[in-house]
């Protein structure tokens, strides 16, 4: 039960009262306006409001170091609800403190009778002048820094506001959803401890109860390899590389099998995972969200790579009138298509028909084929471009470059071409920035951070803004941990996040009530 300390509050000038009264982080309970939010169904949701509250001490950019507040109407100081902390960080630009939307897990959150905590954050593009000069202040991580600050203001608050900050669920996409991987992953990091002190963050923890990441586009040093050695299959095909882009990206493909080894990842049954097995591991994965589309009335077609094959059931559905086929299973080894996520028509009930479809196989180069005709790959490097085939730089090279607003490589392949020096090295003080940006680097192993024990993790099976490789492998490293995840890959969903809210929250209230 959540403790209060008002008790402590009644006595002016004793400990809390005092040092509250001249705290600039202290949360304000009386400080609100009320609104109401319309959902998909009519249904109003009213709330109180408690907006462009400052989380530093030390404000560099009022525009985006703020969070806003919104507790359901009913809900009391004393009430212990779960808090989602919802990030609107995309393409690791700055991103403001938002208000609720019927539309995404926010609106559904507060009909739910959560509090939401929408926090602003630095990024790429966010600058302010200082001395006349223009300087860029969302170089990382000082995107994530914001978030971990907002973090630590509910935690330093728990005492005196609505919601339990035991029970902050991060929700973010994209850019977003690499930001909540890194706060479930970061918790009272003893790296992140000089700026956040630097920046007046609250005193407090901030380490959080469970990460929903939707798409994570995250490890983005490897993530280059990653993409050309899942879609070198396409390169002479649909992808239609000119012969500069293929050298490019077969040496990139080249890099990843030392990179899966280095990971020392096991499958469920307890298999090393490395580039001679992935591709089958990533096909069962593909062939469960299959199947879970197909129960639920979705129609996939052979021609994407997919093999069917039909068992015949009686009138009273008493079993296949015939054998499958020698070799063939119903679902994947190792999965039984509860793991992938709930698709299709919404609300539609499996099939019951005389003929049932299950997925036998799945020609995965076919497939790869598929995802690259709905949406056009990125050519290569696909993160860390600037100077080796364009001189364009990436959202993520703007984000590792520095507060003069000059861009950078953040890979030793791309700054070594770029610069025509193979033996260029990234500097000391933007390899420790790269490392800080990276979940994979504090999950596991003798790291010294608090780890989120629940994560929720979804990249659609048609989303080809960064390769499968990234969100699995985060996926299947937490698993290792032992911690708790729900991961698939939806079936036909492309680079979305905040979708199947009946299926978020279900889980959500399983693991808060601790089921």
């Amino acid at each position: 039960m959540k403790r209060r300390l008002w008790f402590t509050m009644a006595f002016a000038g004793l400990c809390l009262g005092a040092s509250a009264a001249g705290d600039a982080l202290r949360f304000n309970a009386e400080n609100y306006t009320l609104k109401s939010l319309q959902m998909p169904d009519g249904e109003m949701v009213s709330y109180k409001a408690y907006e462009g509250i400052y989380y530093v001490k030390n404000v560099e950019d009022s525009t985006y170091q703020t969070l806003n507040l919104y507790v359901p109407f009913g809900v009391k100081d004393t009430d212990s609800v779960p808090i989602l902390l919802r990030t609107y960080v995309g393409g690791y630009m700055a991103s403001t403190a938002k208000t609720p939307s019927a539309t995404d897990a926010t609106g559904r959150a507060l009909k739910e009778g959560y509090v939401v905590c929408i926090p602003g954050s630095r990024g790429a593009n966010s600058v302010v002048k200082r001395n006349g000069e223009e300087v860029y202040t969302g170089i990382a991580p000082n995107g994530l820094l914001d978030l971990k600050a907002a973090v630590r203001y509910l935690h330093y608050n728990d005492e005196v506001m609505p919601g339990d900050a035991n029970r902050i669920f991060t929700d973010g996409t994209s850019a977003g959803g690499a930001m909540s991987a890194l706060l479930g992953a970061t918790g009272n990091g003893k790296d992140y401890e000089p700026y956040l002190e630097k920046m007046g963050a609250a005193p407090a923890r901030d380490e959080v109860f469970a990460a929903i990441c939707y798409c994570p586009i995250t490890d983005l040093e490897h993530a280059d390899c990653e993409y050309e050695w899942l879609y070198s299959c396409t390169n002479d095909g649909i992808r239609g590389l000119d012969e500069s882009q293929k050298a490019v990206s077969e040496e990139l493909a080249a890099l990843c099998p030392d990179y899966l080894r280095s990971l020392n990842l096991t499958t469920p049954s307890g298999e090393k995972l490395t580039a001679d097995n992935y591709r089958n591991y990533l096909k069962n994965l593909l062939m469960a969200s299959m199947q879970r589309a197909l129960q639920e009335g979705a129609e996939i077609p052979d021609s994407i790579g997919v093999v069917f094959y039909q068992e015949k059931q009686d009138f009273m559905g008493a079993g296949p009138r015939r054998s499958r086929p020698s070799g063939e299973r119903r679902f994947p080894e190792g999965l039984d298509g509860r793991e992938a996520p709930s698709f299709g028509p919404a609300g539609r009930p499996p099939r019951m028909e005389l003929h049932t479809d299950f997925v036998a196989d799945l020609n995965l180069d076919r497939y790869l084929t598929y995802v690259a005709s709905v949406t056009p790959l990125k050519t290569p490097p696909a993160f860390d471009q600037e100077g080796v085939l364009v001189e364009t730089a990436s959202p993520e090279n703007k984000v590792f470059g520095n507060a003069q607003g000059e861009s950078a490589n953040f890979t030793i392949f791309s700054l070594q071409r770029r610069t025509k020096d193979s033996n260029a090295v990234l500097d000391e003080e933007l390899r420790h920035r790269i490392y800080l940006m990276n979940p994979m680097n504090f999950i596991g192993g003798d790291s010294q951070t608090t780890l989120a024990g629940h994560w929720y993790i979804r990249h659609g099976a048609r989303d080809r803004d960064t390769s499968f490789l990234v969100p699995v492998n985060l996926a299947t490293k937490l698993q290792n941990t032992g911690v708790e995840v729900d991961f698939a890959l939806p079936w036909n969903r492309p680079h979305t996040g905040d979708y199947n809210l009946d299926d978020l929250f279900a889980w959500m209230k399983r693991v808060a009530e601790g089921k």
